[in-house]
Formats: structure tokens, sequence, C-alpha cells
């Protein structure tokens, strides 16, 4: 695994850009820097609770990444993803619509917003954030309005075609003050690309997405939603979705707004800026240039990787994580099983498991991301399901004892590799210490890129010294009972003043 930083262009240092849209405002945008805390975060919380979780039901079959790399002619209208809810019912042979006949005959989408809204008697944000808090997560981003339309806060600014689809009770602005309470940050996630209540075409396909950015009054309803959002809540995080309705100026123009009131705020990579020529889109001939085009994309990225805009702060590859380093902030953002909503259809199988979630977040650390997981609470109680709650308790177990060798690290020369014995290993730095973390290690293990110094210590990461001596294969390391109290989870090294082997 390469040190390498990938070959993406950094936003300020890209002038093409700068010329081509030719906007002062864009180039102080581009003197942004990314803020510390959220480089040195590793780990964030999604919240993803719309009236979509009241039904809670879509197809278990394949995750995001394969089914788009499949080219099915609908493959969105068989999405994994229960928020996507709506969309799916609008075709007739999909299984959400089959479901829906059958458990819910004729009933109207819109219908389970009183559901949900129902059972925010239930809802205690405090024991969501305590809990939250507890994994080591450092910011959690809300779903504020999600591509139904529908909104967790009691705005002011009145959607023209389904007037009241709003919940009255300020849920963003209660979780924000219990996240913030537990020592956290506070984020909001914001559909700008879609809103179904302003076009509800159905979305079988990437093209069809594009096609559905909504206009006419969408924009300044957007905008005035966002800005609502920043005079209200402070977001340390701004994380739209899809694209943006309004053209390249106006949206310059509220991301300085954002960062006047946050100045050490971070905004997303999915806020491609309206282009007429995206209008486009709704070309039958256009439609399968892109589909085409996302399809051989979706393969080369084995996964879902947004196109990069002309200005962000973070990149957001969701269900993938990036193969090495790169030369740009990034997060992966994904649930624990395929879906970011409830899904009262996922089996156990379709969850991480322990050992998984947390090399997940190893390897991300390695490379020098973050991640955003993803927690569905049920719409029909306002709670965490079960399943869900012990992967938080997973992570709570394990960042307890590792957190050192995770937050406010950055990658080392080389993120990872294997070691002599063939035990994948991944590592991270800080001043002087480099932690190695080992996927089921034998007794003992030899790190080939790790070389001594006069002064080197090794230690597990409760600070237990262990034994080492250095050869030309590398420093072998005799794990000892460490190896065997190791479980699930990377048994992790903290190794203080090595160098870096030259390696041929």
């Amino acid at each position: 695994m390469s040190r390498r930083a990938s070959t993406e262009i950094s936003p300020p240092g890209n002038r093409v850009l700068l010329v081509a849209f030719g906007d002062r405002s864009l180039a102080r945008l581009r003197r942004h820097r990314v803020p510390a805390w959220w480089l040195d975060a590793k780990l964030g919380i999604f919240v993803h609770w719309t009236p979509a979780s009241v039904p809670a039901f879509a197809p278990v079959d394949d995750e995001i990444g394969p089914l788009l790399q499949s080219g099915s002619h609908n493959a969105i209208a068989h999405s994994p993803y229960t928020e996507w809810y709506e969309n799916s019912l609008r075709f007739p042979d999909s299984p959400v619509a089959r479901h829906h006949r059958e458990v819910y005959g004729t009933r109207p989408y819109a219908s389970f917003a009183a559901d949900w809204e129902a059972a925010l008697e239930q809802w205690d944000p405090d024991a969501w954030a305590a809990r939250f808090a507890a994994t080591g997560a450092k910011h959690v981003v809300l779903v504020t309005k999600h591509h139904d339309g529908y909104c967790l806060w009691p705005t002011e600014v009145v959607n023209p075609n389904r007037p009241g689809w709003n919940c009255r009770r300020d849920v963003v602005g209660e979780l924000a003050e219990a996240v913030r309470g537990a020592g956290m940050r506070f984020g909001c996630y914001y559909s700008g690309g879609l809103d179904w209540t302003f076009d509800p075409r159905p979305i079988a396909t990437f093209a069809d997405m594009v096609a559905a950015i909504p206009r006419g009054a969408y924009p300044s309803y957007a905008e005035a939603h966002v800005r609502e959002l920043i005079a209200r809540y402070r977001p340390s995080v701004l994380w739209n979705d899809i694209a943006w309705p309004s053209e390249g100026k106006a949206l310059w123009a509220l991301f300085e707004h954002y960062y006047r009131r946050v100045p050490d705020g971070v905004v997303n990579d999915r806020w491609m800026p309206w282009n007429p020529a995206l209008g486009l889109a709704r070309l039958a001939p256009v439609q399968r240039v892109i589909e085409a085009g996302s399809v051989r994309q979706a393969k080369r990225d084995a996964g879902l990787i947004p196109p990069k805009p002309p200005f962000f702060d973070v990149r957001t590859p969701e269900y993938v994580v990036f193969p090495d380093v790169r030369s740009l902030p990034w997060e992966c953002v994904r649930g624990m099983d395929r879906s970011f909503g409830y899904n009262r259809a996922s089996r156990p199988q379709d969850f991480f498991s322990r050992r998984e979630l947390c090399w997940l977040l190893a390897d991300i650390a390695a490379k020098g991301g973050n991640l955003l997981l993803n927690v569905g609470p049920r719409g029909e109680d306002a709670q965490i399901p079960e399943l869900q709650v012990e992967r938080l308790a997973w992570l709570e177990q394990w960042m307890s004892a590792s957190r050192d060798a995770l937050v406010a690290t950055r990658p080392w020369v080389c993120p990872g590799s294997t070691t002599a014995e063939g035990v994948p290993v991944r590592y991270t730095a800080r001043a002087e210490s480099v932690f190695a973390f080992l996927s089921d290690p034998p007794a003992t293990v030899t790190l080939s890129e790790i070389g001594s110094t006069p002064t080197t210590v090794v230690e597990t990461i409760d600070g237990t010294p262990l034994a080492w001596r250095d050869s030309d294969r590398g420093l072998t390391i005799d794990l000892g009972m460490a190896a065997k109290r190791s479980g699930p989870e990377p048994v992790v090294l903290a190794l203080r003043q090595v160098d870096a082997r030259l390696l041929a």
C-alpha cells in the first residue's frame, strides 16, 4: 500500500476552474482550510430518521455500489436505502411497491409523517447524544431534510406544494443542544439536489436523478432553508446531497455567509452547482450518455464517489474506502447495514461484524480519513434498533482502549501492508509515535517497514512493554498474551522512536 497521495487536484490550487468561473468569491473561498477539529476526529455519527423510517423497508440483495455498477435500467428503483422509499414506491413492480401494497394497501407516503411525529413522545435526545459520545465520535450530522422534502424543524419557509410538511417540534434544535452538551460538534445534512414535493418524477437511474433536480421556485426555497439552518443552529458541518439547484455565484455567496457565521465550519463535496447544460439531462439521448458514464465511473471507483464541484472542504465516498492516502481531506460515509435509514428487512448477516467495523475504522484512519457512521432509528418509537446499539457498544469498548492510536493522528509514511507472516497491518502516527493495527496476529510478528533506533520502545496501546528485536527483515515483536487477548478487534501497538526502513 503506497504512501504516495492520490493525484486529486487540491481546490486551492485549481486555477483553471477559477478562470472558468471568473468569480473572486470562489478565489476567496479557496483560501479556507479544513479545521483541525475535523481532521482530528476520525469518527462521526450520521443520523437518518425521516417519515420513511416508519414503513422502513428496502430490498437487501445488494449494496449501493454493485447495484450502480450493474447498469440496470431501474437500479435506483431497487435501492437498498429505505430513505428512498417514496421514490421506489413509484415503480409498481419494485420490491417496495409490492411490499407497500401487501402491508399498507393504498396508504399515501405522506401519511407516515403523523406516525413519525407521534413517536417523538418517546424520543430522548440526551440519551442519543450520550450513546454517540461514548463511541468516541467527535461530531454528529443529522438529516434535517431528505429527498422527500420533510423538514425536521419548524421552518418558517413555507413549502408551496405541501404546506405544513415539517415537524412542529424542533428536532434539529433539540439534538443540536444535546450533542453539544455531550462535548461533540453538530452538523446539518440537507438534500439540496432533490425534493420530491417539487419534482416527483420517478428516478430509476443516475440520469433520471440529474433530470429531477427541481427548477422554478425551488432554488430560492432551498437557499432560504439553508440560511435558516445556519441562523438557527450554527452547524459545524454543512452537508449537502446530490447537487445544488442554484448557479455558482449564488452558491459562493451562500458559502461566504456560512463561513462568516461559522469560521471553523466544514462543507462536503456534494454541492455541484446548477448549470443550464444540466437541463439537457431531460432529453433521452443525453440521458443515455449520462447513464453509460455513471456506470463506468461506478465500476472504476468500486462504489459511489461524488464528482468534485468547484469548491468543497472534504470528499465523501459512499460505501467505499479510498485505496490509499488522499491529498484532500475525506470521510467514508455508510450505514451499519446496507441502508442509511432503518430497514426492518435487514438480517444480522447484512450488518458489520465486530472485526469488520473496528478494522474499517483503522483502515480509514491510516489513510487520513474519517468514518461518518450512520445510525438509523426506528420511526414508530424513536428508538435505535438493538443491532445498531450493539455496534455502537463495540466501538465504545474498542475506542476506550485504542483512542490514542486514532484521534488526532495522521497517516504515517506507509499507511499499511502485511507483516512478514502475512498479517494485515495499518499505521497511524502522531509526534514521535507510530501506531500499528494488526488483524488477528500470531504470537510473533515482523513489521517490514519499521526500523529501530537507540531509544526505541515497543508496547501495547495500554502501555504493556513488549520484547522486540531488529533484523534485516524488519522489527520482530513478541506479542505474547496480547495476541491471545485481542479477540475480534485489531491488536494495537505503540512504537516510540522508530524509523521507517527503505524497502526495495
